[in-house]
Parts: C-alpha cells; structure tokens; sequence
C-alpha cells in the first residue's frame, strides 16, 4: 500500500523561501539595542510562496 505524499510547496523562485530579512542600519539606541529594518521579497510580498496561478504565468 503506497504513502500518500503531500504536495510540495510552491516556494518562490525569486526569494528560494526566505521572504523576509532583517537589516541593521548600524545605529544603535540609547539602551544599546539595535535599529533594524524590515525587507520584505518583492515578488511574493513576504509570503515565501507564490500562488499556482502566477507560478503558471511565470512559465509561459
């Protein structure tokens, strides 16, 4: 009796699924901590996915 498998996600190829990093600006606060800023992948908006549909556009 065979497994069924789960579909594999639809990662996107531009960001590989990491969509979302966090950048230092160099500066730090009064107390020490870090500034940083958030960057978000711009093809999937953060998601790390994209949908089928667009996935399919991407091909042809």
């Amino acid at each position: 009796m065979t497994h069924r498998t789960t579909p594999t996600a639809r990662i996107c190829p531009n960001c590989d699924g990491f969509a979302t990093a966090a950048i230092t600006t160099g500066s730090r606060d009064r107390h020490g901590h870090r500034h940083t800023i958030t960057a978000n992948c711009p093809a999937c908006h953060g998601q790390g996915t994209v949908p089928a549909r667009a996935r399919e556009a991407a091909r042809a």
